[in-house]
């Protein structure tokens, strides 16, 4: 699409899309066709940051766009989004070093851990798209908290209202395009759209960059104090453990990818959260909510899948292999629950209701991903770390269920796509071995995160109980040991590994990405 995205108004972010083109470009980045789908992917992301659906003044995304410029958005805000969308931008930092897909990346995990996030740690569901336009008044409409007029923003910025006005598209009469607001909710409103970029606004008005740069941050910082004194909309509290699944996976890769320990410890609290008031050990049963207490429902096969995505992907940030052992838990149960031993997938229910006379499988990534396209990645990596044939056949197989729906309508599951993409690829792993915490070793990990390697596992042979636990299985594991008493990277391909490499300056030689030659299983 012209405006980034794909198809028409309404227009939806569906990060399961971004996620599946980054993933192409990875496999092969010199490819024109490659070199394509990251220009499809970066275009649609740099649109949206720009956009009304993106929230300039408190950071996170809002719901879908109601026309085709991504200005007038729906203003809910759903948890499922902000963490998608955060690894969306995460992936794109990574592959361009861009500081603006780690600023917005940034932004999203702000909002969440400011607004969305419990004392306990938990993250909650949405906040309500409707607010009341004053405190004390009965009246409220659409967007009512995020909304301006020309006069409140002029009079709140003083003299840096020229710059903010023309860099933001402020307008007396409102700045909702002809055709986009059909019920004038919006007439002589502003919803905030990066009309120009820094370089353009500094142009027009003649001043440096950094003095602009400085004047609209200041100048947004103003407004959402201004803002933060609004009637809020209201805020939806439950506690859902997929959704905390996906913002868990989203804050361990900022962790990693942005070297902040805040991140880190809000997965980890998150983890925590879930394991202690959603998991029941004694069932060994995933419930699918909480609000002033577990809720009844048992967990979906979603809920299973994207927490243990999130495990895997909090291992990564952290190396502690308590997070791996309960991973494994849940895919345990996941299978026994709701894996389809016949014809392979996931269905959505568990066999446990008797009064469910046909049982379902997802097969659409849509807002958010099937169960059947994330377990399938899962097992995927889980083969690879247990060193579990079952694991790997078992996806296989997932992916195989849905060859239909792939060969007639490739589109609806994207993600699925992401896990064919991982299993056509020989299996390859980064092993660090020496203490987690040492400094050395913080300098490997560093050089690995510097790049976007999105099938390749990570692991750390730490000389403890987390190497003893992975040794279990992995027998190349034993022998990967620190080279004169320093921590070193094992770069491998099914542990068939190259010289290990004490020094990040030396793992950056291996150019990371490229160091695996002909890496498809079956190369045609």
């Amino acid at each position: 699409a012209r405006d980034g995205g794909f198809g028409s108004a309404p227009k939806f972010p569906r990060p399961v899309t971004l996620n599946f083109l980054s993933r192409f470009y990875a496999r092969d980045p010199k490819s024109d066709s490659g070199k394509h789908a990251l220009e499809m992917d970066l275009f649609t992301l740099r649109k949206m940051t720009a956009g009304g659906m993106h929230d300039h003044l408190g950071g996170g995304f809002h719901r879908y766009s109601v026309d085709r410029y991504w200005h007038v958005p729906h203003f809910e805000k759903m948890l499922y989004d902000q963490a998608q969308l955060a690894l969306a931008y995460l992936d794109a930092f990574q592959i361009t070093q861009d500081r603006q897909f780690a600023s917005v990346a940034r932004d999203i995990l702000d909002y969440v851990a400011r607004d969305l996030t419990s004392n306990e740690g938990g993250f909650f569901s949405a906040e309500d798209a409707d607010s009341l336009f004053e405190h004390g008044k009965p009246e409220h409409g659409e967007g009512a908290f995020y909304i301006w007029t020309k006069k409140e923003i002029d009079t709140a910025l003083d003299n840096a209202a020229e710059i903010f006005d023309f860099n933001y598209g402020v307008q007396s009469h409102g700045n909702a395009p002809e055709g986009s607001d059909p019920q004038d909710e919006f007439r002589g409103k502003n919803i905030l759209i990066e009309r120009h970029t820094i370089a353009e606004t500094a142009q027009h008005f003649q001043k440096p960059e950094d003095a602009v740069r400085d004047l609209l941050r200041q100048s947004r910082e103003k407004l959402f104090a201004i803002r933060s004194k609004r009637p809020r909309p209201h805020l939806d509290d439950k506690i859902i453990a997929a959704w905390n699944g996906l913002m868990i996976s989203a804050y361990a890769r900022a962790a990693q990818i942005l070297d902040e320990p805040r991140y880190l410890k809000s997965a980890t609290l998150a983890t925590n959260f879930v394991r202690a008031h959603l998991w029941d050990d004694s069932k060994k049963t995933l419930y699918r909510s909480y609000r002033e207490g577990r809720g009844r429902v048992e967990g979906f096969a979603d809920d299973y899948a994207f927490v243990i995505h999130g495990l895997l992907d909090l291992y990564e940030a952290s190396f502690d292999i308590e997070w791996l052992k309960f991973a494994i838990e849940l895919q345990e149960t996941q299978d026994r629950l709701f894996f389809d031993g016949k014809n392979g997938g996931y269905f959505s229910t568990s066999g446990k209701d008797e009064s469910v006379v046909l049982r379902m499988k997802d097969d659409n990534d849509s807002a958010e991903p099937a169960a059947s396209s994330v377990a399938a990645h899962n097992l995927l990596r889980l083969a690879q770390i247990r060193d579990k044939k079952q694991w790997e056949e078992r996806a296989e197989k997932t992916i195989s269920a849905f060859r239909t729906t792939l060969s007639r309508f490739p589109s609806a599951m994207p993600q699925i796509l992401v896990a064919l993409d991982f299993s056509s690829r020989k299996p390859r792993q980064i092993v660090i071995a020496g203490k987690k915490d040492a400094p050395e070793t913080k300098a490997l990990l560093s050089e690995v995160h510097r790049h976007f390697l999105p099938t390749t596992i990570l692991l750390v042979a730490d000389g403890a109980e987390g190497q003893k636990y992975l040794g279990e299985d992995l027998e190349a594991i034993h022998g990967m040991s620190m080279v004169d008493e320093k921590p070193a990277a094992y770069v491998c391909e099914n542990f068939t590994c190259k010289a290990p490499v004490i020094d990040s300056n030396q793992l950056a030689k291996l150019n990371l990405p490229n160091c695996w030659r002909n890496n498809l299983r079956n190369p045609t």
